[in-house]
């Protein structure tokens, strides 16, 4: 890419230059569809007021088309070469850094100074579109510019299993060391007590022929090392990476999280995650564009204290508001919007009667704000609005008669019911999310000057006129039904301002809008002070509906157990609505809990007050024996304001309030800020043992998503800033489901299940030298040929597992959405965990045991057919490793719930790509070619031809299977604890009908990790749950706990 060629302009004329050679203070030309070679600081452009337009998907994912504008003073310029080549302005701004959306810099060009920002900056990675040209100074180039500031290194998040892979690898090695100890050891006692009586016709080598066999013990100790070090799972990073990488495809390929209204789907963009999401216990979830659709309408308004947008009946009485129900006509606009919708005619009376309140409340809404309009046609405007709440706003009161139409950098084009009026503007001071408001102060053809303001209720009406008082407690109960609706809301203010009193404020407003350092602060006091003694307007309601299936999907992992937190910066009522729409709070829940308190013991005292209520209800039910670590009998709900969230947040609280939080179960924070939903998430996930999972739609969200263990982007109206902070992402909230219960618990039980039979193959393997170092006097000989070590693991075993690691599962998609709780051992980490670690090791260490010594005891009593004894040991050997990749299939063939096609070729075709390499081994032909490789010709053909030999293979096969096969037999049977139950990771779930359990709906059960052992039993047609040994059935459904009132 660097050696592209681009315009720059280092005289008179343009002259053509590669990328790698521009510099620092450069004047360079772009042209339409072109990449923007650095960051640059736009001078000029083909379009009017220096406008142009970019297309930042390379930087943040957007696809639509962003507007970047040039100072006046520079889009003077033009294309005149001339007057760019003696362009000597001096830019000083901020020093490298990787914020895309942040620029701070002041302009100092002919004795004055202009403050710029990121609205006028292009940066490198952009594409010039809908523009011919554009001229621009270099700022920042090459490792300095914001794309290359964000290519460093990001952190790199680990799953459980990994950190507990690391922990048992060098618990491995220190067994290794162990078993070399012991050997090197029985070397040394076994040549000082019987190794002498050989030393006539085995020569011993110069330092023990000293009578040092300590030294022979030393040697020993290193070639076993180098023998048993097969144990060690070198080669399992890579497996498991593998399996990893398959199974983020499958998470790509899945139609069923394909959103195919916005051709978008599921994207699995970390290969390290995958069995992480089958271990989630917390979800912290944004509400707008998350749980909600962020395609806003508006619905409603107060305006003067009248509320406007529901309909009436000729009785007066409240009429619900359907498709059927006639909208308001808008012909007599013809600039409306046709898909625009509105049903209260009452409110377009009033604009027809020119009142006042509402003229100046449209007018507000169609000057404040940062739309962009487009003219493709006469008359058809299209809006491009950095927020849905923005379009939809400004499109209202286009319908309304108040259009958007144009603006320059200095003036804001309307037409007011069909008359084009010129507003200049003189200042716009920025919404960000600690303001919560944007105001604009403009000018009307009249002269008079006045500030608009919008933003949140509780900022408005701070800064509120005491006159304002009847008005605001009107216009305070409108919202309140607004928000119980559901809706989002907002209050419109405005002031006029004096002449003489906005020039001196506007002589600090360039100072502060020109300095490098605090500007933001300095601006921030500023707004501040000029956005008093407001006069309230009145308020908008926009509707903002649930996406599809939310309802559904929270129901769904709430039987998972999995704990749902919404973290939003809407208000309390707002957020309250959405919880009762997507079943979060319902009117049978014993009590909602709401902390609004002030001060830190305010919110003290509230969070103690809930704590203690709920203990009451928790300590009455249970006894200090019982098998629930946490059992919380009645269901409560805890919402807290973001006020309140930052004192809860303060050292002295923050694990009240999480103990607290953790007792209730719908958690909603509301008001909050970005920095707030990151540290909730921080709380859970540094003092809980848990897996939290963060989910959102928008740059608001990107801190919590990257502070959970796993981040999911939803790919919505917000741009693709959460996608592209995320771990997984996806279009719809409702694909959470199958990607936790699915894909997740998938990942998980593959995963587990191939770490199992890994160890158990590997120490089955390598501990048989161990065995039968004892009789072969410690002298470190294999038992296996050096082919067959070399090929156990890369050819003989290696794609069975890996069949395993991708491709089973326990219970269909089907089975995993009906029973969510088949979730739980997961969140428990039963699958795999020390003690599974331990079990796997013990069967592997029996596995070889038998493996030995049951060929090793049959060798004196077998014989050939014609009465001889196979007495040679690599006829030993050949039995021993025959039996050995015969006991590993069979053990992966009884551990594998799911066969496919590629199952079936893996596994026998393993066991039979072995029989064929043996026989070609011992074959005449490779004895011919390289007969020092191949020495033993013969021995396969003989062994195996001998019915005694396959008779003992067969008693090895069945004796090393049988113990597993026992205990699945026993976990048919009803345990005392699940730590009592024996065998792999599946032992913790049984078969696929004891693994369907169900908790209801309404019950709320945390289970300790030694929960007692569980298995179902259908007879009947009921269905019984065997827990801790005691039987309870009921009709289809069971509980565990006590209903509520029961």
């Amino acid at each position: 890419m660097n050696l592209q060629q681009l315009f720059f302009v280092p005289s008179k004329f343009l002259q053509n230059e590669k990328w790698m050679n521009v510099r620092v203070g450069d004047i360079i030309k772009l042209e339409n569809n072109h990449f923007v070679a650095a960051d640059i600081l736009l001078l000029s452009s083909s379009e009017p007021y220096g406008l142009c337009y970019i297309e930042t998907a390379e930087l943040d994912g957007e696809t639509n088309l962003k507007v970047r504008q040039a100072l006046t003073v520079t889009s003077d310029l033009g294309a005149d070469v001339a007057k760019l080549a003696d362009f000597n302005g001096e830019v000083i701004c901020e020093p490298p850094n990787n914020k895309l959306d942040k620029f701070t810099g002041t302009l100092y060009w002919r004795d004055n100074k202009y403050p710029l920002d990121n609205e006028k900056m292009l940066l490198r990675g952009c594409v010039l579109r809908n523009t011919d040209w554009c001229f621009g100074m270099v700022i920042f180039a090459g490792l300095q510019t914001k794309l290359m500031q964000n290519c460093g290194r990001t952190k790199f998040k680990r799953t459980s299993i990994d950190k507990l892979m690391n922990t048992l690898v060098l618990w491995i090695f220190g067994f290794l060391v162990c078993m070399g100890v012991i050997l090197a050891i029985g070397n040394t006692i076994w040549e000082q007590k019987v190794g002498r009586t050989f030393s006539v016709y085995l020569l011993w080598d110069e330092p023990i022929r000293n009578n040092n066999v300590v030294f022979s013990g030393f040697l020993t100790f290193w070639s076993y090392i180098i023998i048993l070090n097969t144990m060690v799972p070198i080669s399992l990073y890579v497996s498991v990476e593998v399996i990893r990488l398959g199974h983020s495809y499958f998470i790509n390929w899945d139609r069923k999280m394909y959103y195919i209204q916005k051709d978008t789907p599921a994207e699995a963009r970390t290969t390290t995650l995958n069995e992480e999401l089958g271990q989630v216990e917390f979800i912290f979830s944004d509400k707008t564009g998350t749980l909600t659709q962020n395609i806003m309408v508006f619905n409603k308004c107060s305006i003067n204290g009248k509320s406007y947008g529901d309909v009436y009946d000729e009785f007066g009485h409240k009429v619900e508001i359907t498709e059927r129900t006639d909208c308001v006509d808008f012909s007599f606009n013809p600039l409306s919007d046709r898909k625009f919708k509105f049903h209260d005619s009452s409110l377009v009376e009033a604009i027809k009667m020119e009142e006042p309140s509402v003229q100046e409340f449209f007018r507000l809404l169609s000057l404040c704000h940062t739309v962009m309009p487009e003219e493709k046609n006469e008359g058809d405007l299209v809006y491009q609005a950095q927020s849905p709440d923005e379009g939809a706003l400004v499109t209202a009161a286009r319908n309304f008669g108040f259009v958007f139409r144009s603006r320059t950098p200095e003036t804001v084009t309307l037409y007011e019911m069909g008359i084009a009026v010129n507003y200049q503007l003189l200042a716009i001071l920025d919404f960000n999310n600690v303001r919560k408001r944007m105001s604009v102060i403009v000018r009307n053809p009249a002269g008079h000057i006045k500030l608009y303001c919008k933003g949140a209720d509780t900022i408005i009406f701070d800064r509120l006129d005491p006159s304002n008082q009847v008005l605001m407690n009107t216009t305070s109960e409108h919202l309140y039904e607004f928000a119980g609706e559901g809706l989002r809301t907002l209050a419109l203010a405005y002031k006029d301002l004096d002449e003489n009193v906005l020039e001196e404020w506007m002589k600090r407003l360039l100072n502060a809008s020109t300095v490098i350092e605090n500007r933001e602060e300095g601006l921030a006091d500023l707004y501040e002070e000029i956005e008093t003694g407001l006069m309230l307007l009145g308020a908008t309601a926009v509707e903002d509906k649930l996406q599809e299936g939310v309802p559904e999907t929270i129901a769904c992992l709430t039987l998972a157990n999995i704990k749902i937190w919404v973290l939003t910066g809407d208000k309390l009522e707002t957020a309250m609505n959405i919880g009762y729409s997507c079943n979060m709070l319902r009117d049978d829940m014993n009590e909602v809990f709401i902390i609004s308190g002030h001060s830190v013991s305010e919110v003290q005292q509230q969070l103690r007050l809930v704590s203690s209520t709920v203990d009451v209800e928790k300590t009455d039910e249970f006894s200090e024996d019982s098998v629930f670590e946490e059992t919380i009998i009645a269901e409560y709900a805890l919402i807290i304001n973001g006020h309140s969230l930052a004192h809860a947040l303060e050292p002295e609280l923050e694990q009240v309030l999480l103990e607290t939080a953790c007792l209730c179960k719908t958690v909603i924070c509301c008001r909050v800020t970005p920095m707030q939903k990151a540290q909730v998430v921080e709380l859970v996930k540094t003092n809980k043992m848990a897996v939290t999972l963060a989910i959102g739609d928008g740059a608001n969200d990107v801190s919590m998503i990257k502070t959970a263990h796993i981040g999911v982007g939803i790919s919505g109206q917000e741009g693709m800033q959460a996608v592209l902070a995320s771990d997984y992402s996806f279009a719809q909230f409702r694909y959470l489901q199958r990607l936790l219960l699915v894909h997740g618990r998938w990942s998980y039980f593959r995963m587990c299940n191939f770490l199992f039979y890994f160890f158990y193959k590997n120490f089955a393997f390598t501990l048989v030298h161990f065995w039968f170092g004892f009789f072969c006097g410690f002298s470190a000989q294999t038992v296996y040929d050096q082919w067959f070590i070399t090929l156990f693991n890369i050819v003989y075993t290696s794609l069975p597992v890996l069949a395993m690691g991708l491709f089973d599962q326990d219970v269909n998609e089907a089975n995993s959405h009906r029973y969510p709780s088949l979730y739980r051992p997961g969140q428990l980490n039963l699958l795999f965990n020390k003690r599974q670690f331990f079990l796997c090791t013990l069967q592997g260490m029996g596995t070889s045991f038998l493996l030995f010594f049951i060929p090793y005891g049959a060798f004196c009593l077998v014989v050939r057919d014609d009465g001889s004894h196979i007495s040679d040991q690599q006829a030993f050997a050949v039995i021993i490793s025959t039996s050995l990749v015969i006991v590993v299939s069979v053990q992966i063939g009884l551990d594998t719930y799911y066969w496919t096609a590629v199952n079936h070729v893996f596994v026998w075709g393993s066991l039979a790509v072995y029989f064929a390499i043996l026989f070609a081994m011992h074959s005449d032909g490779l004895f011919s070619i390289l007969p020092s490789h191949f020495p033993f010709i013969g021995t396969a053909r003989n062994c195996l031809t001998q019915k005694s030999v396959w008779l003992v293979i067969m008693l090895t096969t069945v004796a090393c299977v049988m113990p597993g096969l026992a205990c699945r037999l026993c976990r048919s049977r009803p345990r005392s604890r699940t730590s009592d139950s024996c065998g792999g990771p599946g032992a913790v779930h049984a078969d696929t009908v004891a693994r369907c359990t169900m908790f209801s709906s309404d019950t709320l059960v945390r289970l300790a990790s030694g929960l007692s052992g569980h298995c179902v039993k259908k007879q009947c047609g009921l269905v019984g749950l065997c827990f801790g040994g005691l039987p309870m059935r009921q009709d289809c459904n069971y509980q565990l706990g006590r209903k509520k009132g029961g």
